[in-house]
This record gives C-alpha cells, structure tokens and sequence, in this order.
C-alpha cells in the first residue's frame, strides 16, 4: 500500500511556512479596519453627493437673488390700480398690507428704523438668509410663504426690521397699508431739505399706534381726518430719490432701488418726536 503524499511543496521539497498566531490575528484586524474605512468614505460620498444636490436645488446659482416682480420695466410704467390684498409684515396687532400693485413691485427690503420704531414681523421667505438657513429650509422645510424679501443693512437704532421698504418705479401709485384715518402730513426732510412728505396713519381700532408712510408725494384728495382703506385708498405717488442718495434696495432690484418706506410707532413715541 502507498503511502499518501506528504503536505509540503512538492517542488521545493519543503513545507510551506506558517504564520504565528499573532500575525494573523493582526492581519484579519488590518483587513477588518481597511473596510471599515471603505465603508466610511462611502457614506461621506454619499452625504457629499446629497449635500450637494441639495443645495444646487436650493438656490439654483450662485448669483445675488433678484426679486425683481412682474413684467419687464415698460409694463411696469402702465398704470395698474390697486394691488390685491396680501400682508407683508405685522405689527403688534396690525397687518400691514401690500401698499404697491404686484405688477409694479421691484422689492420688499426689510431694515432697521430710526428711534421709537417698532419691530416687523416678515411675513414672507427671506431671499438673501445665510447659506446653511436657506439649505435647513429647503431639506426640513420653513421660511414660510408669502412675498420673498431681503434684510438690508442701515445704521438705525432700532430693531433690525423696524422698517420695510416696498420697491417701484417713481411716479407708482402708492395705497393705503392699513384701514384707518389720516393723522397728519409733514414735510419729509433729508440732509436739510424737503423730499414729499411723511404720511401718518391712525390705524383703525389702534389709537396707541401709528404707521408712517415716506418717500412719496402726498395724493391732492389727501387731507387730515380722510377715512382708507387697506389697499384701496390711494395716499401718494413715488418720489425718485436717485438723484440724493444711493439705496440700498438697487442691489435687488436692478434699477434706482425707489421705494416707500414704512414703520410703526407708538403714538406717544412719534408725538415727542413732532
């Protein structure tokens, strides 16, 4: 009977080495960690890829957000009536109301106001938000509907929405934010001289507050005391102010950045500022 063959390498004659128990043990650890790290840089890709299609969803391009509304600039020099009602901030109790037709909006920039103003809450999505906002926003949702607007920048004292500016060509009729009365007409005056007027409204069932219209050119028909409503109430027309000043709102709005600015304030505050 033949004896079975030995279990060495034929060729050399020898039997192949072993590797120490240790060793092996260190190399299945090696092997083990190796796809571990495979596993890991996968799941970054991925993330990666996610993060990336996400925010490329988001917000499309790099470029600064226009918000330019409605047709192109000629249409916009038509007249267009009242605008439909739609809020764009609120005050206390007080909903402030679109005071621009929609086909004739360029804008609706939000900064801070001068003393004594009261502080708006945006009723809209916040176009120009920090990167990692707008992406929260777009993967979890939020930043509400409405009218998108900016946050300006600007050196008042208030609070950093205590004012919103509502962007248009000069010469756009401007109505009514709120139903109420005419409190008063003054003079606007910047850097010493008169640009139109400030409008003061006495908003209806608030006698403790009191909305401020600026930047535009009091209607004739306008006088103290006049009953408006909200929307329908023509008070003005738009002042071109680019000849005075730089504002901010151009950066959005690709022409001049001509706007009506309003604010709230508390009766009493505004009364020690008369």
């Amino acid at each position: 009977m033949l004896n079975p063959e030995p279990p060495w390498d034929t060729v050399a004659g020898m039997a192949p080495p072993r590797r120490p128990p240790g060793q092996l043990r260190h190399t299945r650890r090696r092997n083990r960690s190796r796809r571990r790290a495979r596993r890991v840089a996968l799941l970054v890709l991925v993330g990666a890829a996610l993060v990336v299609t996400g925010f490329l969803t988001a917000f499309g391009s790099a470029e600064e957000p226009g918000l330019t509304a409605g047709p192109g600039t000629a249409a916009r020099l038509l007249p267009a009536g009242p605008p439909k009602p739609q809020v764009i901030a609120v005050a206390s109790s007080i909903e402030l109301q679109l005071p621009i037709s929609q086909s004739q909006l360029t804008a609706v920039g939000f900064h801070p106001s001068g003393a004594g103003g009261l502080a708006l809450e945006p009723f809209g999505r916040q176009a120009n938000e920090g990167i990692l906002a707008r992406l929260a926003n777009r993967l979890f949702g939020g930043g509400g509907g409405g009218l998108p607007y900016v946050q300006l920048g600007g050196g008042g004292s208030g609070p950093s929405t205590g004012a919103v500016d509502v962007g248009a060509l000069a010469g756009t009729d401007v109505y009514s934010p709120v139903a109420g009365t005419v409190l008063g007409i003054r003079d606007y005056v910047l850097n010493g001289k008169t640009y139109g007027a400030r409008i003061e409204l006495q908003p209806a069932g608030e006698p403790a507050l009191v909305v401020s219209l600026t930047r535009l050119r009091p209607d004739p028909a306008l006088t103290v005391g006049s009953a408006l409503e909200a929307g329908t109430s023509k008070v003005g027309t738009l002042i071109d102010f680019s000849t005075v000043e730089r504002q901010s709102l151009a950066r959005f709005t690709h022409d001049a950045g001509n706007h009506v600015t309003l604010e709230v304030h508390a009766a009493s505050t505004l009364a020690l500022d008369q």
